[in-house]
């Protein structure tokens, strides 16, 4: 198949340090390219791939302060994608709600994976008037606040990693780790007060975002002066393994609607067990007992890190592995691409692609 990933330009794809969606989709577009696809990727320049890359910004727009409109940007690119359509068996679109108008005036079919929380008002009134557009979500939880709209749901794909990502770390570690934005949903400091309780030293790995600088300066900052606490800031792409896997558990006390939770399969491919509390993804994603544990509060957090050398750190990284990774994920989205094609009366395969056009990558 012929195929187009467009990807959001706040990131490159990969990310080298923070951005979730980013790395999911250099993971399928990988995939596909493995397989055998003909794969261009819509993306920031600085991205890396073996697909075709077409770029309208020369970096990301998080490592460019210089870049004024970000919407912008993505409409252009979002304009390039679908004027070159024809080149296309499926298009499929990572961008939200800025893709909907340009794929209902294209012939060629197109998806769209949907990586965001559903529970603003404004995907109510925007999904209202967009109920065509071919939707994939990332959990079955993340539909949860647009039940009441009779909308195109064409799958549930779960996020999904790369063989290389898969490796077992057997020894239980020595610290707790926590890896997330630094953010009041995420509950930073309920990571704190567990690691207190329990004696155990904790890490603590994640940007801090412009919007939660007063959140980090005056509720987080406090309390990193313990000598059990370690905060580490953002880390690089090639150490996330490495701090998961040495870990003894990674704490996941969100308490908001999380669509996925990337770093709760991170954890589980190196055997990290996670302990969770029961929000958004969080109950589809953790096997309770298999690959972590699911708590409601502080205390119970606090007790399942006690009990967690239960957890079989071999039996949760097997498991993590049959159910989450880029193989079975690309499995779906094949299927689902075929699925579009043929609704449509597209032959895989019949349209010309051409490299013209292609902005050049330095």
């Amino acid at each position: 198949m012929k195929i187009a990933q467009v990807a959001p330009l706040f990131e490159p794809v990969p990310p080298e340090l923070y951005g979730g969606s980013e790395r999911v989709i250099s993971h399928l577009t990988e995939e596909l390219v493995r397989r055998g696809h003909s794969v261009t990727l819509f993306a920031s320049g600085d991205s890396r791939t073996g697909a075709r890359l077409y770029s309208v910004v020369p970096r990301s727009i998080r490592l460019d302060p210089g870049m004024p409109d970000p919407s912008a940007f993505h409409c252009v690119e979002l304009a390039h994608a679908f004027a070159r359509a024809d080149e296309f068996d499926i298009i499929h679109c990572h961008i939200d709600y800025l893709a909907f108008p340009f794929a209902r005036s294209c012939t060629v079919p197109c998806v769209h994976t949907l990586h965001g929380r559903m529970d603003f008002l404004h995907w109510t009134e925007l999904m209202a008037v967009f109920d065509d557009m071919r939707l994939v979500s990332v959990s079955n939880e993340q539909r949860k606040p647009l039940a009441g709209l009779k909308l195109n749901w064409v799958d549930t794909v779960y996020h999904g990693l790369p063989e290389s990502y898969f490796r077992l770390y057997p020894d239980k570690g020595r610290y707790l780790a926590y890896f997330s934005r630094i953010s009041p949903e995420k509950h930073p400091e309920i990571a704190v007060e567990v690691a207190k309780r329990s004696g155990i030293p904790l890490k603590m790995a994640g940007k801090v975002d412009r919007a939660d600088l007063d959140f980090f300066t005056s509720k987080i900052k406090p309390l990193l002066d313990h000598p059990l606490i370690e905060y580490l800031g953002e880390i690089h792409d090639s150490e996330r393994s490495e701090f998961l896997g040495n870990a003894l558990a990674l704490l996941f006390p969100i308490d908001w609607p999380e669509p996925f939770g990337l770093v709760m399969i991170e954890a589980m491919a190196c055997g990290t067990p996670v302990i969770a509390r029961p929000y958004g993804s969080v109950p589809e994603v953790v096997d309770s007992g298999i690959t972590g544990v699911i708590v409601s509060d502080a205390d119970e957090m606090a007790a399942a890190v006690r009990n967690i050398g239960g957890i079989d750190r071999k039996r949760c990284f097997l498991h993590a592995r049959r159910r989450f990774s880029a193989t079975a994920m690309a499995d779906r989205y094949e299927h689902v691409y075929r699925r579009l094609i043929e609704e449509t009366g597209c032959i895989p395969g019949s349209r010309t692609l051409s490299p013209a056009g292609l902005m050049p990558v330095s």
